[in-house]
């Protein structure tokens, strides 16, 4: 009998996602589903793709993003789907879009989502996932709600900790958007307003994650010289909720923190002797973030990404903004506010270190918004396979892809995704693996990557041969606890 799909991948090399060795093979498609996987000469389908020479892999799952956004703006989803990420984790760092006031946007760093633009019209997870399940993307995103968005929700002083009224009220709202489909809680007690809540406060309004299976995922109080405090703060959280904690974007930022990654990454794999403890990275020495004069001392090069009063330093060193400005660099800080950075102050031996822990997964942290991004925006997932696993041989191709597949689907708890397994969401990413690289750096971010050949999610080619084909399959995968529809 011949079995007829709607899509075939042929002669394809199989890295499953789950670390076992690569296969040859062909994949079926049907209904938006993986149906085959094996010889399948005998079949036929709609349509076919010839995957001779390229490596087929589950969808790259971008585990932390800021993408909340650009879901809405550039539906398209160009950054993402042309790395073959085909999956985001957004609301990250304590900042959603959803749960959020109008005037969200005056408090910093909300303002890495919106500068002014509207977007902040979310008052609640439902509304964001009504509109998004109305205008969908390219892609698929799974959504944290933002700790700072709450407080901006219901505290008028955000320079204290929380009442117990506040924190009642936040709370409610964080139970409304894990019941919608929010997979957990996002801080970033690193930034104000958010620095000003105390760990007790962090726990009290993060209450209903145990009653939703959701996740505490934060930008800890610290990654400098108190990183390991952060760590044992984010863990104790964890413990005392009983509940799943991810440590974003892990690293040991500044120059007296250099070569801490060995005490860090020992304090993680203790931790997680006892309880669930998951981590981040991104593959390079550069962080960005909103500007600050206190990470000045931090860096050996800072980079402006984007100026509200003067849109014209954008892409500019910040000690060339101080010397066309006629001032030092902490001035000239205070006269281009509000803004952003990229601040080069991690050590390349950390980053390898980070990046080759066994439970690390990949996180672009990429900032859409900017005027001239961190190159990780466009970069982060062909960066890691061409100069961390083909040059640098730092893991295996199958440990490259498990980083991006199924160890992010199974920590954020995406139970079709994240594999090639018949049943599985036809999540599928097709690239070169001896040619694929990052071409974007800090001169020219936005540049396309090579090598990613072809994108599928749910089915649907989205992007080929370095075009987006105009199709919108994405869906909003919803915590299973939830009250909405299923996954």
């Amino acid at each position: 009998m011949t079995l007829s799909y709607d899509l075939l991948i042929r002669n394809a090399t199989i890295v499953d996602g789950t670390r076992a060795p690569r296969t040859r093979g062909d994949i079926a498609i049907k209904d938006g589903r993986i149906a085959a996987i094996g010889a399948l000469d005998s079949a036929r389908a709609d349509a076919e793709i010839d995957a001779s020479g390229l490596v087929a892999a589950p969808g790259f799952i971008d585990a932390h993003t800021h993408d909340d956004r650009l879901l809405f703006s550039d539906p398209a989803m160009t950054p993402k789907v042309s790395q073959g990420v085909t999956t985001v984790i957004t609301g990250n760092c304590g900042i959603s879009l959803a749960c959020s006031p109008a005037n969200a946007a005056q408090t910093p760093p909300l303002d890495l989502l919106d500068s002014g633009g509207g977007w902040f019209r979310f008052p609640s997870f439902a509304a964001y996932r009504e509109e998004l399940a109305a205008k969908p993307a390219a892609i698929n995103a799974a959504c944290l709600v933002g700790h700072t968005t709450l407080r901006c929700a219901v505290m008028e002083n955000l320079g204290r900790a929380a009442t117990h009224a506040e924190i009642a009220r936040m709370r409610e709202l964080a139970r409304e958007a894990l019941a919608s489909g929010a997979i957990g809680v996002s801080t970033g007690t690193a930034y104000a307003p958010a620095a000003a809540a105390p760990t007790e406060e962090l726990i009290a309004v993060c209450r209903p994650l145990a009653d939703y299976g959701g996740l505490y995922v934060t930008h800890m109080r610290n990654e400098d010289e108190h990183v390991t405090d952060a760590i044992e703060e984010t863990c104790a959280i964890g413990r005392a909720l009983n509940v799943p904690v991810v440590i974003s974007h892990h690293k040991c930022a500044g120059i007296r923190s250099h070569g801490r990654s060995i005490e860090t990454l020992a304090q993680i794999e203790k931790a997680m002797r006892s309880q669930s403890v998951g981590l981040d990275c991104y593959p390079y020495v550069a962080s960005s973030t909103v500007l600050r004069a206190d990470r000045l001392a931090q860096s050996t090069r800072v980079i402006i990404t984007w100026s509200k009063p003067h849109p014209e330093f954008s892409g500019l060193d910040l000690d060339e903004v101080a010397k066309r400005l006629g001032v030092n660099e902490a001035e000239a800080v205070e006269r281009i506010k509000p803004a952003g950075a990229i601040y080069f102050m991690l050590d390349e031996k950390d980053v390898q270190r980070i990046l080759a822990f066994d439970e690390t997964m990949i996180g672009s942290d990429g900032l859409p918004h900017d005027a001239k991004p961190h190159p990780r925006l466009w970069g982060t997932f062909p960066r890691v396979l061409g100069r961390y696993c083909r040059d640098l041989k730092l893991f295996s191709l199958e440990t490259a892809v498990y980083k991006m597949t199924g160890l992010p689907a199974t920590r954020f708890g995406l139970a079709d995704r994240g594999r090639l397994q018949t049943g599985y969401a036809a999540d599928v990413t097709l690239f070169d693996a001896d040619s694929v690289i990052d071409v974007a750096d800090f001169k020219n971010p936005t540049a396309l990557a090579k090598g990613i050949a072809t994108v599928i999610v749910n089915g649907e080619i989205v992007w080929r041969e370095g075009l987006a084909s105009g199709k919108r399959p994405g869906k909003l995968l919803l915590n299973p606890r939830s009250t909405g529809a299923p996954r």
